[in-house]
C-alpha cells in the first residue's frame, strides 16, 4: 500500500512517463482502403509518425505500356484506379490523341463527360459509404452502396462491364448509347437526388459525424500546394482549383457547373467537397443529355446515309487496329474523382509508346498523411485516411 502511494506521489511530482512504441496498421486492415500498410510510431493514444507502405499492388503498369499497341493498353489503365476506370481511360485516350493528332467527333465528347461524370458520382458514393463505415456509421454504407449498384448496372447496360469498362477508344468510344439507356439513366436521377437528401441528412451535419470530423486533419492551403495535393482534398484546403474550368478540356468550356471549395481543411470539408460535386457531376450530365438530345433530333432531320448524315452520327474516328503514332510527346491532365490524373506519353514512331508516365492524384495526396496526422489520436488516423479517398491501384503502379 505504501509502495503504491509513493507511486502515485511520483506521478503526480513528475508527470507519468511513456515511450513510443509501433503498430502496422494493415495490410490486411479494411480501413487503410485496398493494401495500403502503415508503420504508425505512437505513444499511448497519440500519433508521432506515420509511413505509408505502399508496395503491396505492384503491377508494372507505365513498363507494361511500352510492349502493347496502344490500343491494346487501354483496358489496363483500367485497373489502375478501378473505381473510376472511365476517367483512367480518358486521359489515356487524350494523350495518345494529342500525340497523333486525332480530332474527335462532337457526339462522342458529350457522351465521354456524360459517362464520366457519372462515374465520378460513383466513385464518390463508395467514399461516402467506406468513410462513413470508417468513422461508425454503418447505415450510409449500405445506402450508398445500394444506389452505386444502379450507376453499375447502367454500366453494364453499356459496355458490359461494371468495374473495368474498356470504353474509351483512341479517337472517341467503342460503341453509342444502347437503346433505352438514356431512359434509364433520367429515372435514376430523378430517383437518385431524392436520395441524396437523405444520405446528406443522415450524415453530413449528425452531431457525432461533425465531433469526428470537424477541426481534426486540418490541411493549410500552403501545405497542400507544396505536396502537389490536387482534387476534392486541394479544394477542401480552400484552393479554387478545377481542371474542367481552369485548364478545361474536351467540351466541359460549353457546359455550366460550380467549384465546391471548403475553407478550414480538415476532414469534415474534404468529405463537404465531395458530396457538392455529386450535384454538379448531375447538372452537367443533365446538359450532356440536353445536347445529345439535340443531335439526334437534328439526324432525324437528314437524309439517312448523306455526308452530312455521316459526319453527325460518327462516334467513332476508324482508326487501324494497330496505330501507328508520329515521333512527339504529350502530358494531358485531367480532372479526375482524386485529384489531377495525368499522362506523360513519349512516342518515337510506330505503333507502341516508347515511355508512358501515370501522374497520380492520389498519391500525392497520400504522401501528406504524416503531415495532418502528427500529434493526433489513433482514431482520428482512420477519419484523416479515409478523408483523402485513396486507390492503391493508382498509387502502386
Amino acid at each position: 500500500m505504501q509502495l503504491a502511494e509513493t507511486k502515485v506521489n511520483l506521478i503526480k511530482e513528475e508527470g507519468l512517463k511513456t515511450e513510443e512504441f509501433v503498430v502496422n496498421i494493415g495490410p490486411q486492415h479494411p480501413s487503410t482502403h485496398g493494401l495500403l500498410r502503415l508503420v504508425v510510431s505512437m505513444d499511448g493514444e497519440r500519433v508521432k509518425n506515420v509511413t505509408p507502405h505502399i508496395g503491396y499492388l505492384h503491377r508494372s503498369t507505365e513498363k507494361i505500356a511500352e510492349n502493347r499497341f496502344y490500343h491494346s493498353f487501354v483496358p489496363f489503365t483500367d485497373r489502375t484506379d478501378y473505381i473510376t476506370a472511365m476517367l483512367m481511360n480518358w486521359s489515356y485516350v487524350l494523350t495518345v490523341e494529342k500525340v497523333a493528332g486525332i480530332a474527335i467527333p462532337q457526339r462522342a465528347e458529350y457522351i465521354r463527360v456524360l459517362i464520366g461524370e457519372l462515374n465520378r458520382i460513383s466513385s464518390h458514393l463508395l467514399f461516402y459509404g467506406t468513410f462513413g463505415m470508417d468513422v461508425g456509421a454503418y447505415t450510409p454504407f449500405l445506402w450508398a452502396f445500394r444506389e452505386r449498384e444502379k450507376v453499375l448496372d447502367l454500366f453494364e447496360a453499356l459496355c458490359g462491364q461494371r468495374l473495368t469498362y474498356n470504353y474509351y477508344r483512341i479517337g472517341g468510344v467503342s460503341h453509342d448509347l444502347p437503346p433505352g439507356w438514356v431512359d434509364r439513366l433520367e429515372k435514376f436521377l430523378a430517383n437518385f437526388k431524392k436520395v441524396y437528401k437523405e444520405l446528406d441528412d443522415i450524415l453530413t451535419y449528425n452531431v457525432i459525424f461533425l465531433n469526428r470530423t470537424k477541426g481534426v486533419g486540418i490541411l493549410p492551403k500552403e501545405m497542400a500546394i507544396a505536396w502537389g495535393c490536387t482534387g476534392p482534398v486541394l479544394r477542401g484546403s480552400g484552393v479554387d482549383w478545377d481542371l474542367r474550368r481552369d485548364e478545361t478540356y474536351s467540351i466541359y468550356q460549353e457546359l455550366k457547373f460550380e467549384v465546391p471549395v471548403g475553407q478550414n481543411g480538415d476532414v469534415w470539408d474534404r468529405y463537404w467537397v465531395r458530396m457538392q460535386e455529386i450535384l454538379q457531376s448531375i447538372r452537367l450530365i443533365e446538359q450532356c443529355l440536353a445536347k445529345l438530345r439535340e443531335m439526334n433530333e437534328r439526324l432525324a432531320k437528314m437524309q439517312r446515309g448523306s455526308a452530312e448524315w455521316k459526319e453527325n452520327a460518327q462516334f467513332v474516328i476508324r482508326t487501324q487496329s494497330v496505330l501507328n503514332v508520329p515521333p512527339g510527346e504529350a502530358y494531358v491532365r485531367i480532372e479526375s474523382s482524386r485529384g489531377e490524373l495525368g499522362h506523360y506519353l513519349v512516342s518515337k514512331g510506330g505503333t507502341k509508346p516508347w515511355k508512358l508516365k501515370i501522374r497520380s492524384g492520389a498519391f500525392c495526396n497520400l504522401s501528406v498523411l504524416p503531415e495532418i496526422t502528427r500529434d493526433k489520436l489513433v482514431a482520428d488516423l482512420i477519419a484523416i485516411l479515409a478523408s483523402l479517398d485513396i486507390v492503391l491501384g493508382e498509387i502502386d503502379r
